[in-house]
Parts: C-alpha cells; sequence; structure tokens
C-alpha cells in the first residue's frame, strides 16, 4: 500500500469512527424529537374577551415560543367551533384539541367534575386558588375524564357567581317562582330550588336571547361573562349572590397531547401549568374592571341584605353533602374538596 493509499484509508476510518460515535451519542439530545414536523393545536371557549381568552392566548404564544414553532396554536372564541357540547365531543374525538369552561359543563363525562361547585365552599377568591391548587384536588380535577378522551391541564379561578335579572330583585323571597338558568349541574339546580325558583340548565349561546325574549327571568352565571357578551342589553339588573364560585378547567385530547413527542408533551404541560398560576393576578383585576363596566353600561349592582344573605348561605351550603350522599364516586370528590376548603381557609 502506497504512502497516499494509507493516509486515503486513515481518513476513512477516522470519518466511519466519529459518524459511529455520532450515532450513538444522538438519542440524548433534544433533536431526536425534532420530527420536522408542525402540530396544530386548536383551542375553544365559548366567551369573548375574558379571562378564558386571556388564558388560551397567553398559553398558545408560550407553547408557539418554546416549541419554536413544532406547535402552531390556533384559539377559537365565541362558540365559533359549535356550542358548549359540540366542543367537548370534538375536543373528545379530535377535531379540536383542547377546550376550557367551567367543568360542570363536563358533568355528562363525569359526574364528579362538579365537585367544586358546591355553594357555600369558598369564602373568597384567594380561598379559592388556595384550594384549586392544593394537589388532591388539583390532580382530582385534572385526572377526569381520561376514560373518555380527555386530559386536564389546567385549572384556575373566575370567581363569585351573580344572577342578571330582567327586573330588580332586593330581597331573597323575590326569587319565588322566577326562572333562573344554570349549568347543566346538580348542584346548580338544586341552588336555584332552594331559593324557591325553577332552574333552566342552558348552553351559553342560548342565554342571552332567552332573556331578550323573556324565556327566562334571569341567569346565573359571572360577571366577567355577563359583561362581554353585553348581557347589559337585555338587563340592567345583577344580584351579586357570591355563589357559587366558579372556576375553569383545560381539557385536551388525551390521544393528541399523548402522540406529541416528548418534549412538546412537557412543553405542553408545563406552559399550561405556568399560565395558570400567571393569569390570577388578571383574574383578580379582570373581575373589578368588570363590575365597573357593568354599571359604567348603565347597569346596577344588587346585593341581597345581610340577614337575606345569611339565610341563603344557610340553605345551600350542605348541598354538595346532600346531592352526593347516595354517590359513592361523587361523594369521595366532594369530600376531598371539602377537606381542602377546611384546610385552607
Amino acid at each position: 500500500m502506497t504512502s497516499r493509499q494509507s493516509v486515503i484509508t486513515e481518513t476513512i476510518g477516522a470519518a466511519l469512527t466519529f459518524a459511529m460515535v455520532a450515532a450513538f451519542l444522538a438519542p440524548s439530545a433534544p433533536a431526536l424529537a425534532q420530527d420536522g414536523k408542525t402540530y396544530v393545536m386548536k383551542l375553544s371557549t365559548a366567551t369573548l374577551n375574558d379571562t378564558q381568552q386571556e388564558w388560551l392566548n397567553r398559553f398558545a404564544a408560550a407553547v408557539e415560543k418554546d416549541s419554536a414553532g413544532r406547535i402552531k396554536g390556533e384559539v377559537y372564541t365565541a362558540s365559533k367551533l359549535g356550542s358548549i357540547p359540540r366542543q367537548i365531543e370534538g375536543t373528545q374525538f379530535g377535531s379540536i384539541q383542547a377546550w376550557i369552561g367551567p367543568p360542570e359543563f363536563l358533568v355528562g363525562v363525569d359526574e364528579r367534575y362538579e365537585a367544586l361547585s358546591s355553594p357555600g365552599l369558598f369564602t373568597g377568591l384567594d380561598h379559592d386558588v388556595r384550594v384549586i391548587d392544593d394537589p388532591p384536588v388539583r390532580d382530582l380535577m385534572l385526572g377526569l375524564g381520561a376514560n373518555k378522551g380527555l386530559a386536564g391541564i389546567a385549572i384556575m379561578p373566575t370567581g363569585p357567581s351573580s344572577i342578571v335579572v330582567r327586573k330588580a330583585v332586593r330581597q331573597l323571597g323575590e326569587f319565588k317562582g322566577m326562572k333562573i338558568r344554570v349549568l347543566a349541574s346538580s348542584f346548580q339546580l338544586e341552588m336555584i330550588r332552594r331559593m324557591d325558583a325553577s332552574p333552566v340548565a342552558m348552553s351559553l349561546g342560548d342565554v342571552l336571547p332567552a332573556l331578550q325574549q323573556g324565556a327566562i327571568d334571569g341567569a346565573l352565571g359571572t360577571i366577567p361573562v355577563f359583561v362581554p357578551l353585553h348581557y347589559s342589553d337585555a338587563s340592567k339588573y345583577l344580584v351579586e349572590t357570591g355563589q357559587p364560585y366558579v372556576n375553569v378547567v383545560v381539557v385536551m385530547n388525551k390521544k393528541w397531547l399523548e402522540d406529541l413527542p416528548d418534549d412538546l408533551q412537557k412543553i405542553v404541560r408545563d406552559d399550561a401549568s405556568t399560565a395558570s398560576t400567571d393569569i390570577v393576578p388578571f383574574v383578580k383585576e379582570f373581575f373589578a374592571a368588570q363590575r365597573k363596566a357593568w354599571t359604567d353600561q348603565g347597569g346596577e349592582l344588587i346585593s341581597l341584605p345581610a340577614d337575606d344573605q345569611a339565610a341563603l348561605t344557610g340553605r345551600i351550603s350542605s348541598i354538595g353533602a346532600d346531592l352526593s350522599k347516595d354517590k359513592p364516586a361523587l361523594n369521595a370528590a366532594v369530600d376531598v374538596v371539602a377537606e381542602s376548603a377546611a384546610r385552607n381557609k
């Protein structure tokens, strides 16, 4: 072998050795998950210009940034992808990647989703936050739906409920006989019954027309929903009953999430958790701003007399325990939340 041939042979050998070493080391590098694919993440909500949209915008931006554009978030507000039941079904079956809204809308998936909506459970927003951040409660709520194609990735507060009404209600007894819209939650249905009114379960998109047409007399919900959707066009009166507190969950299509490369799964989950923690100051500021906006629109905020408010609390505080006592799974979930609420006061 000539000197020149020897040099060529050594060079080729060194190159092959380097290639084999590089191939051996490659699995430890993040580039393994770089499959060159871009994933579209459709995010859906029924509301507009509120905490839910704000969370989705922040989450989508964070995931796109942290994934270097490998996941593209698309935010669809105001039920653009269908009514709430259709959005939930779309998330279960994969045409939508994630939905955000009150967990009570998911009771058809698992009745334990309404455990957080027991009236009288929370004394204030900070109390609510401490409970939903408590690992036993957080793990319970985000773990529901796994057998129905859903993966919980976030939970956050909205605030206390109010009742928007077509005519002024200044005393508890004046609710008697009124038809009040509620979420599809047995707890909310029972709360309105204990106020001597008639509950009507209704999807959000149908509520404002029903109020305008007089098909219902009022609607239970939160002021950060009522103001952006211009409920003041149908009613000027908002009774701040303060119960129950409303939280929202984000559920994602379980298969879509689990089919992502491992590094992208981690980005999605980490960014969802961070966005939920960081949104709390916004929630507080937004809630206060919406109360002012209601009065700026010519609406009136009404508080019940202290004796009536105490009477209301007395009537409704046992609803969670009463309605779950014959349902072992729901009762266990209610107990987890109630224990956390007592411990985190």
